[in-house]
């Protein structure tokens, strides 16, 4: 299958090397020249044990590359993750400028049915404002009815053992509501989930909420622990 990841941070370039690892053909896009050389060079631009290897093992393969060319990117994948990053505004909210301007890049350049995956930790609601900038990017072609699905796939990775997160999850979360993007889901992630079926499949703002719920659990617990820490001191 033919896949593009929107980002080369740690959730992109941990979700590109691994997809490509189980035989699918990836693209990576980052608009960063810098980091494109550092993997062109052979290098990553993050430290995570095990990727550097799977990066390498792929892109002699052939079945892992990487471009600044927007374009090309868009062209090549069937399936456009967005793994951008969505740092806090000023008021503490998650900007979302970035995941806006994939969507519209996806929307002003697509020729074909696109399912358009936010891997991104976003807000509940990112995938209708995702679905609204490729619809209008559409309009402004005179292309209105050209389809294209909307994903939620969020990441439960844990820095330091990302890839093994990655290939053995606990679960995977699909956020769609059109059977086409659950059926090309469900065939991108078969080879994940071959011993025990992990995949949960719910509507897009479901899928957007467990993320957020996923990692204030994370807090919660910490928070917890500390507090037995304090009692037992």
């Amino acid at each position: 299958m033919k896949v593009t990841v929107i980002g080369t941070g740690y959730v992109g370039l941990v979700t590109g090397a691994c997809l490509s690892e189980m035989g699918n053909h990836v693209m990576c896009l980052d608009v960063d020249p810098a980091k494109i050389k550092i993997l062109h060079d052979g290098g990553i631009p993050i430290h995570e044990p095990g990727l550097l290897e799977v990066v390498r093992r792929n892109v002699a393969a052939g079945r892992l590359e990487f471009t600044t060319d927007i374009e090309k990117s868009v062209a090549h994948g069937t399936i456009q993750f967005i793994a951008v990053g969505t740092p806090p505004d000023e008021d503490g909210s998650a900007d979302l400028k970035y995941v806006t301007a994939a969507a519209r890049n996806i929307g002003r350049l697509m020729t074909d049915h696109k399912v358009i995956v936010d891997k991104s930790t976003v807000p509940v609601g990112t995938g209708d404002k995702v679905r609204a900038a490729v619809a209008d990017e559409l309009a402004k072609r005179g292309l209105p009815e050209m389809e294209f699905s909307v994903c939620s796939n969020p990441e439960f990775l844990k820095e330091g053992a990302a890839v093994a997160d990655f290939m053995r999850p606990d679960r995977i979360v699909v956020g769609a509501e059109d059977e086409r993007a659950i059926l090309l889901m469900k065939a991108l992630y078969q080879p994940f989930v071959r011993n025990r079926d992990r995949m949960i499949i719910t509507d897009i703002r479901s899928a957007e909420f467990i993320k957020y719920a996923a990692n204030c659990m994370l807090a919660t617990r910490i928070s917890f622990m500390n507090e037995l820490s304090r009692l037992a001191e």
